[in-house]
């Protein structure tokens, strides 16, 4: 630490506390003539790291009242599939899960519509709390058809997420998201940790690969910890 620039001790300093929850969002952090004078540098050089983490989103400034630690959402692409755990040791944080369930059950209804098989037909099913600096941000249900990954209920998923694996042995040709609001029904709340009145999103997920159905699933995030982003392309519209 003592050989990088002076900013980025100070950088380090704020990030160590706001990782390690020492001070929580909505924590007002010392001032840049505080800073100056802990590090023995100029208020430019304090202003340089606040800024910097304004910008990547941990801080926030409020006008004459100071800075304060934000309360930043996790953020997950929904054009694609990320692995969740590369995305959480991407932010610099600590990923970690907790396997709830890992079973063979017999399809229902309704999740043999959305697999693709007969009512009744053996699926593979997990449940998997996902949790970033030990808070969860997302508890996932799947449901996979033996026929195309019969490997899948065989898996330490303690060590790899079903995402990880069903990649690597199900190349992915095609997705379904379906994204909704809602209040958690009270099993998702105690899973995740919130109120039973703390909005929720639910993003609805299938997948295919060569044209066969693999997994449904059910990924449930605290609406205050996460957000789905999109970005396409438009291309010009050729006027005749």
């Amino acid at each position: 630490m003592a050989q990088s620039p002076r900013y980025q001790q100070i950088k380090t300093y704020l990030l160590e506390r706001i990782h390690a929850r020492q001070w929580p969002p909505g924590h007002k952090i010392p001032t840049e003539m505080a800073l100056s004078e802990q590090f023995s540098v100029s208020r430019m050089t304090a202003n340089k790291a606040i800024t910097e983490l304004v910008k990547e989103g941990f801080l926030e400034r409020t006008p004459r009242l100071g800075t304060f630690v934000c309360n930043k959402k996790a953020e997950s692409p929904l054009m694609e599939i990320r692995n969740i755990a590369d995305e959480v040791k991407n932010r610099g944080h600590r990923y970690s899960s907790d396997v709830i369930s890992q079973s063979t059950i017999h399809a229902t209804e309704d999740i043999a519509l959305r697999l693709g098989v007969r009512q009744g037909t053996e699926v593979y099913f997990t449940q998997i709390v996902h949790f970033e600096n030990s808070l969860p941000i997302q508890l996932e249900e799947r449901w996979v058809n033996p026929e195309h990954a019969p490997a899948y209920i065989k898996q330490d998923f303690s060590t790899q997420t079903p995402n990880e694996y069903l990649v690597k042995a199900c190349p992915l040709s095609d997705i379904e998201h379906v994204v909704e609001a809602l209040l958690p029904p009270q099993r998702i709340a105690e899973l995740l940790n919130v109120s039973q009145y703390s909005p929720c999103l639910l993003l609805n997920r299938r997948t295919w690969s060569n044209k066969n159905l693999i997994s449904t699933a059910l990924l449930y995030h605290p609406g205050n910890k996460y957000k789905l982003s999109s970005r396409a392309q438009v291309g010009a519209v050729e006027s005749s």
